[in-house]
């Protein structure tokens, strides 16, 4: 997944505050330009970032429809989660505890 590596993840957190320049998001990260561009790729091929061409600059910022696949495959998680306590409360109630 695109946001297991915790430098991505950093990369990501600084896009939620709007478009950014690469310049800008690399500022204050851990690693160099080339390996945030290499970052911002990774979460541009995952859905999670869009870019625009401003001159010779790169734009990034975050892509609301890859967000939305994110947060409906997240979901599924929480589903289960809920369903697996369902079970359990439901199976305490039964046994009248």
């Amino acid at each position: 997944m695109a946001l297991a590596d915790p430098t991505r993840r950093q990369v990501f957190e600084k896009l939620k505050e709007g478009r950014r320049p690469v310049g800008e998001i690399a500022r204050g990260l851990p690693v160099s330009r080339p390996a945030v561009s290499q970052h911002l790729k990774v979460l541009k091929e995952a859905g999670l970032v869009r870019e625009e061409r401003d001159g010779t600059r790169r734009i990034y910022q975050i892509d609301p429809q890859g967000l939305g696949q994110l947060r409906r495959w997240l979901d599924q998680f929480w589903n289960i989660a809920l369903d697996a306590f369902k079970a359990e409360a439901e199976k305490k109630d039964g046994d009248g505890k």
